[in-house]
């Protein structure tokens, strides 16, 4: 009976434990859930594309010669025409298409579409109408506010994200819905394009959560006051005060830059693969 007794004590005592480690847990992820939601990103708009129809041909060489502030593109079979306010540059095709790109908002792209509109109408183009107007692309930005080990999060997501370091220095993250393509950087920039404004903003929503987990916390310290204080830093100096200028670039076939000279065994004795003055020679100045 006594030894029933313990057993049931042990094991309501390690119940009480596991419930514990559970609310601490619970506690952690409601923590940064807490830090996700306080978290506020500024979202800029930098480009946004739009297009609409005419619905009748249009002659670019009048357009050319009686509009104001164009340009006619002979090689590209188009005319842009450029307006101030809002900043925004319409390229017209003699088929119809009017393109619209350089505006921060949707509201001013289609101001400017109509605006390319009317202007069109008053050159002598009569027929022209205001049809199929939509949104085509947004181009927008943010910061995060911490770094992101883009290597372990293209690793884990092979699916949604493809990483090539080769040919670009940020990851390619693709969502289906909403619709959405993300550049990912170390720094915690991230660079979307979408279909519409409402997308951006749905996209980077989605992948905070994902990069969340990837955060590096603070700067990262590659070397600290105690390397410079010791013996093989001392000593690297005692080596390098009177070889200052013998530093070099050779660049072999390959195209990558090398680099040679003393100073190139700075990181030697920071790593203390260097420990005392018999690994000096001549041979290594050179």
């Amino acid at each position: 009976m006594e030894e029933q007794v313990q057993q049931q004590q042990v094991g309501s005592a390690s119940n009480a434990t596991a419930s514990n480690d559970n609310v601490v847990l619970n506690n952690n992820n409601s923590e940064n859930a807490e830090e996700q939601e306080n978290t506020e990103i500024d979202i800029i708009i930098n480009n946004v594309v739009s297009t609409f129809y005419t619905r009748c041909h249009l002659d670019l060489r009048k357009i050319a010669t009686n509009g104001m502030n164009v340009v006619y593109r002979k090689e590209n079979g188009m005319v842009s025409m450029k307006f101030r306010k809002p900043s925004v540059t319409a390229s017209i095709w003699s088929s119809g298409k009017v393109t619209c790109t350089g505006s921060t908002s949707e509201e001013d792209s289609k101001v400017a579409a109509r605006t390319v509109a009317r202007r069109l109408w008053r050159l002598g183009f009569e027929a022209v109408k205001f049809c199929r107007f939509r949104i085509v692309n947004v181009l927008g930005t943010c910061s995060l506010p911490f770094k992101i080990q883009i290597t372990e999060f293209s690793r884990n997501n092979p699916k949604m994200a493809s990483y090539e370091p080769e040919l670009h220095p940020g990851v390619t993250y693709k969502i289906l819905d909403p619709k959405a393509t993300i550049k990912i950087f170390s720094t915690g920039s991230l660079t979307v394009t979408a279909p519409s404004v409402a997308n951006v903003q749905a996209a980077i929503e989605h992948i905070y959560s994902k990069v969340y987990e990837y955060r590096i916390e603070g700067p990262t310290e590659i070397a600290s006051n105690d390397d410079y204080d010791s013996e093989a830093y001392q000593l690297f100096l005692h080596h390098t005060n009177n070889n200052t200028n013998l530093i070099t670039y050779k660049k072999n076939k390959s195209g990558k830059c090398s680099l040679s000279g003393p100073h190139s065994k700075k990181q030697k004795f920071m790593r203390g693969r260097v420990d005392d003055e018999e690994n000096w020679s001549d041979s290594d100045d050179d």
